[in-house]
């Protein structure tokens, strides 16, 4: 609670004096002079102009006037809401969030969006439009219990975790002494984890989901070993492994859950735009004090976006094997699926649980009498769109800059990939130094040069491959590629990824017997995909 009279802090926040909170400075807009209360605006905007600012230019994808224009609105519909009575507390989260919804709220606007056409970039307004939800489905318990905390919790939570800023400036924010304050974030995080815990309990969709709610953060919260019946209910139940894996990050540092679960749209490049980040150690960012305990918690929890530890791989072909779980079958598919169609006749490759497949960097197996294939690199393939059924070509000559677009299928080198699960590079075989870039045009897919870690935009030229055939970038994995209308010449954009059939990709090989990797065909499809550091992955 706010101290009657609060010592200085070591330095006072941007805006205003020593021991003058956000919540006081909210107070004066309210019955005041026309003078005052515009004073008070003033040192408010001094305080949080900067950051709301920077979120502007990620949800536009431009640096430009307009996200300066969406960053005033921010700051008029949030101040109008204080001087109505609204309390002052934890102001950044919030000036963020009206940011982000004015930017998707004006794109869907033709008045608006025709005389400002950055708001109509695929990685921007346009994209934002298209997405069913802001909060992606595996951060929801996070987003409702930090709703439900009192604004001081949000405002220390907030800006220790994901401002990774001192201490210091959310105590000046609010009011406090520093030790009050230190007091009050670890209580904030604690209430913060049994908000996760209860929402779990009251959204769970099954009995068994309830059930395990206990057995789940309770050996969670310890760092200890889970059960081996909670161990294969996550393996088969979404929602209770997305649970487990935002428990995990109380584990080892609150700042990328907290972003996501209240942001969404460029929560992670707006993370690490953070100034304070990377320069402290995860205790001074305000991350949890276990970072190590959450890294061997997360190699036993099985999620979308990691494989399973040896332990459940083992007992999943153990089950499919005699047929016990549907549930094995469908993870089974899951643990090595990649561009996989709907059809019987789909290329596919996948790591074998018993061992025998080649590897792209050591050679190649032979292929025998009824397998599944899957080009890989050095091999070269066709990308065919399952929406449109139409394939990714290159517009005119083959250079940096070149445009990207649907076409025909047909043998031409400019319609021939070749993709290397380790750098994550999608390369044109009509001339291999040039890639697909998915950001040098502000969400265009056009050619560019196929970058390395020194060049600053390595991950907008590489790509994950997810097990139902998307392709996502990575320098935002919320965004896949896809054509902008599914006709033919249409452009090759990315937007907001949403599992429809328009962002599904499968390789057609253009030499079936060269360069592929082989797996005993068996009654399940199976496929292969790529993370981050290029192994194996499902989402």
């Amino acid at each position: 609670m706010p101290t009657p009279h609060p010592p200085r802090p070591p330095y006072p926040p941007p805006g205003g004096v020593p021991g003058e909170s956000d919540d006081d400075l909210a107070g004066r807009l309210r019955g005041r002079p026309d003078g005052e209360a515009a004073q008070s605006a003033a040192l408010l905007m001094a305080r949080h102009w900067q950051p709301v600012h920077e979120y502007a230019v990620i949800c536009l994808a431009a640096r430009s006037e307009v996200a300066s224009m969406v960053t005033a609105a921010a700051f008029h519909q949030v101040l109008d809401r204080l001087a109505l009575g609204e309390p002052g507390t934890a102001l950044r989260p919030r000036l963020l969030v009206r940011a982000r919804d004015i930017v998707r709220e004006w794109s869907a606007e033709e008045r608006i969006s025709g005389v400002l056409p950055d708001l109509q970039k695929p990685a921007g307004g346009r994209g934002m439009r298209a997405a069913k939800s802001m909060t992606p489905e595996n951060r929801k318990l996070a987003e409702r219990s930090f709703l439900a905390l009192p604004g001081l919790a949000r405002c220390l939570l907030w800006h220790t975790e994901v401002e990774a800023e001192p201490l210091a400036v959310p105590a000046g924010l609010l009011g406090m002494d520093t030790v009050s304050a230190a007091a009050a974030l670890e209580q904030a995080r604690d209430k913060f984890r049994e908000g996760c815990v209860h929402a779990h309990r009251e959204l769970a969709p099954t009995k068994d989901c309830r059930f395990y709610n206990r057995l789940l953060d309770v050996p969670i919260r310890r760092g200890g070993a889970l059960l081996p019946d909670v161990q294969q209910h996550l393996d088969e139940c979404r929602y209770c492994r997305f649970a487990a894996e935002q428990l995990s990050h109380f584990e080892g540092g609150l700042g990328i859950l907290l972003a996501e679960s209240v942001l969404g749209w460029g929560a992670r490049r707006y993370l690490d735009s953070r100034r304070g980040r990377g320069q402290q150690g995860p205790r001074a960012q305000g991350g949890a004090r276990h970072g190590r305990g959450r890294r061997r918690l997360l190699s036993r929890i099985p999620s979308p976006g990691r494989r399973p530890p040896e332990g459940l791989r083992a007992s999943r072909v153990l089950l499919t094997g005699v047929g016990l779980a549907s549930a094995g079958l469908i993870a089974s598919v899951l643990a090595a699926s990649l561009w996989s169609d709907d059809g019987g006749a789909d290329p596919a490759a996948s790591t074998s649980a018993t061992g025998g497949t080649g590897s792209a960097a050591g050679g190649v197996s032979a292929s025998p009498p009824g397998t599944a294939q899957l080009p890989v690199a050095p091999s070269r393939s066709r990308l065919r769109n399952v929406g449109a059924d139409l394939c990714l070509d290159i517009r005119g000559e083959v250079k940096k800059g070149a445009g990207t677009a649907l076409a025909a299928c047909s043998d031409d080198d400019t319609q021939k990939w070749t993709y290397d699960e380790d750098d994550g590079l999608l390369r044109s075989a009509a001339d291999p130094d040039l890639c697909l870039d998915s950001r040098a045009d502000a969400g265009v897919v056009i050619l560019g040069t196929c970058a390395d870690d020194r060049s600053g935009r390595a991950d907008d030229v590489r790509y994950d491959i997810t097990a139902q055939g998307e392709l996502l970038t990575r320098w935002d994995e919320q965004l896949a590629v896809t054509s902008a209308s599914g006709e033919p010449d249409s452009d090759i954009v990315v937007k907001v990824r949403d599992g429809s059939d328009q962002q599904r990709w499968v390789s057609d090989p253009v030499s079936p017997s060269a360069g592929t990797l082989s797996v005993p065909d068996s009654g399940a499809p199976s496929v292969r995909a790529v993370d981050l550091n290029g192994r194996a992955r499902t989402r």
